[in-house]
Order: C-alpha cells, then structure tokens, then sequence
C-alpha cells in the first residue's frame, strides 16, 4: 500500500490536478477552490486509506468537487450543461502544466502581492489560512485578496508565451516575505523554484535558483539567540550550510557557462564570493566590485550602485565608497547605514554614530533598527 503523503508533497501535486481542470474548459477561480477542497480532503483521508493513484484521486475529487459548485450556482447554468457528465474514467495526462499555471499567476494585471498570493495559492498549495499567517494578515483579508486575484484572471488563456521575468521577480519576492507563519516561504520558495528549473531549461531561472540557495544557506548564521540581527562580518561561517552552498555553487557555474548573462546570475555570483570566503577581511573584494558594474549595466538600479559602493568602500578604503555614495540620493533606502558604516571606517566615529542614530529611526524591520541603535550607542559610549 502507498504510505501517507506528507503536506509537502500534497502540495507538490497541485499544479498538475489543477492543471487538468483547465484543460477541461472550466473557469480558473472555480477550478482553484475545487482543487483546494480536494487537497483538504486528501489531508483527511489519506492517513487512513492512501490511494494508489494520489494525482487521480485528486482530480477526480476535484472535478465533483468544481460539479457541485456549478450545479449549486444557478448563474452558472449554461455552463452546467457543457459540464454535467464527467469525462470517462482512465490515466491522468502527463502533461506539465505548472509552466503556464506560473506565467498565469505572474499575470501583468496583477499587483506584486496578489501575484505572489496566488502563486502561493494555486502553484505552491498552501491554504489562505497559511498565506495569511505568511504575510501576518487576517485571513478574511487575504481571502479577499486572492478572490480579487482569481477574477483577474479568470478570462486569461492559458495558450500564450509567458514573460520568465516576472514570474522570476514572483518568486524572488517569495522568497524575501521572510520566515512568518507556519509555513517557511523561503523554503517554499526554493521549493517552487526548483519545480520551474525543471520544467523550463533558462539561465536566469537556474541562476534565481543559485540566488537563493546561496542566501538560505547562510540564514542559520543571521540571527543571535536572542532574535537579534549578525552582520555579515560577525556570522559564524561554521553555521552556514555547505551542502547548499556546493549546490548553489554549481547551478551557478552550469548558468554562467551560457553565456547569456542576467541579473539573478550576476546577484549569484556576489553570493557565491561571499559564501566562499573564510572572512570578511578574505573576501574577493575587487571581484564583488566588477560584479556590481555588470549588475548596474544590467538594471542601472539606484540600490545596486549602493550597494556597490559599500563593496569599494571594502577594496578601494572608506573614502573610495564614500565618494561613490555622494553621486547617490541620499534618500535611498540603507543610505544612512551605509554612510554610518563607511565614516566609522574612516576614522569618523561622532559622525558614524549620528548616522547609525538617523538610519534607526528611517528602518522598517525592528531587527535592523535594534541593530542600529546599538552601533550607535556603541560609538556614543566611547
């Protein structure tokens, strides 16, 4: 007998059941909260009687599942009449079908959290419950935001050339929503990245992949006991996890072998310099620098120049980084901690400490702005 499927793989299946949904004519949004049921029911059932076939047991329930609905909603009834009988009984398609099921919810009509919301929904498997704990919201709130979502698109065929851009950006926005809730979204988010690594051969997407198995693999050494913020200097390197760094390490050189190079390959590369490091003070500083000029040719992003400018600070001295941070808005988010930082390695501490006062009380995250206003009380109290 199949054993029990654990909630990650359940999750796993969704795509391909909702997939054949819609292949069978229905609208989106009710297909999605069929397929929603269905993986309710499988949670409930499965323990006891695991199915020998879980993706048929799937859309089979599914498919009554988006029945009933439509038999129950008597707005719906022409469309009841296309659907009354279902199809005769045999194998599920082997279709993949979670390509154009991400390009449909990285749907340019959406707003960045909605698309991220349902791709979470719809994609990923997660209940609204766990999306909403995700995102710290109420779920009525998240409900809402997701229905509005569904009804955007609802009337999107799915025929159509997908943009992999936006459906990176999608995922790469998962994974930065952080650690909140029951559900890991930066976990899930490599988890849904692999599953587009596979069903689409595209640097960029293997170098999202790279990204943020660099990034997660450091993500044990980023906070204290206490909850509180490591820089990247203080971190214990032993804790970051090597395993994950060679695998990152290595779909990054398979990405840059192509030579057909983009932003998250070149975001990548400076992961990847910072992972192999022993230290700071070790680190391939000048190459980060050459790194952040392709990244810059690439977007020309103001927080990119930023953050460049940091790492000249680290090749060049203080004074270097300081000088290409004043061709800089000053408004720009982590200006002020990264001037703070850059004086204090100047030999400017009064100055540093004013800044690191001034960049705590601009920061959203409580963890960086407890950070700050340490360093500052730090240099106050010397």
């Amino acid at each position: 007998m199949t054993p029990p499927m654990d909630e990650a793989r359940l999750r796993a299946l969704t795509p391909g059941v909702l997939g054949v949904l819609v292949r069978r004519g229905a609208e989106f949004a009710a297909d999605e909260d069929a397929v929603q049921d269905a993986l309710l029911e499988a949670l409930r059932v499965w323990p006891a009687d695991p199915p020998r076939d879980p993706q048929g047991w799937l859309v089979t329930v599914a498919w009554h599942r988006f029945l009933d609905a439509t038999r129950a909603d008597t707005a719906r009834r022409r469309r009841e009449d296309r659907v009354h009988e279902t199809p005769a009984p045999g194998p599920v398609s082997a279709a993949d079908d979670t390509l154009q099921l991400y390009f449909l919810c990285a749907h340019p009509s959406l707003t960045p959290s909605s698309a991220v919301a349902l791709t979470l929904r719809a994609v990923g498997g997660l209940t609204t419950r766990q999306i909403a704990a995700a995102y710290l919201v109420p779920e009525a709130t998240m409900a809402q935001r997701i229905s509005r979502a569904k009804r955007t698109v609802s009337g999107v065929r799915l025929d159509r050339p997908g943009d992999v851009a936006t459906v990176l950006r999608v995922l790469y926005l998962v994974f930065n929503e952080g650690y909140s809730g029951d559900v890991d979204l930066a976990a899930e988010a490599i988890r849904l990245t692999r599953q587009l690594a596979a069903a689409i051969d595209h640097p960029e997407v293997a170098g999202l992949l790279a990204l943020i198995l660099l990034h997660h693999a450091r993500r044990a050494g980023r906070t204290a006991a206490d909850g509180s913020l490591v820089p990247l200097a203080e971190q214990d390197r032993g804790r970051w996890d090597t395993g994950m760094i060679a695998e990152g390490v290595a779909v990054l050189q398979r990405a840059l072998a192509r030579d057909r190079l983009g932003e998250f390959q070149a975001q990548a590369a400076i992961a990847a310099l910072h992972a192999d490091a022993p230290s700071t003070e070790e680190t391939d500083w000048v190459q980060i620098v050459e790194w952040y000029d392709e990244l810059v040719r690439l977007t020309g992003s103001p927080v990119v120049r930023l953050n460049r400018a940091v790492a000249v600070g680290e090749a060049d001295g203080p004074r270097a980084g300081l000088a290409a941070l004043t061709a800089l808005d000053d408004t720009l988010p982590r200006y002020t901690a990264a001037a703070a930082y850059l004086h204090e390695r100047d030999g400017a501490p009064r100055t540093a400490a004013r800044l690191y006062a001034e960049a705590a009380r601009k920061a959203t995250d409580l963890a960086e702005r407890d950070y700050l206003t340490r360093q500052a009380a730090r240099l106050n109290s010397r």
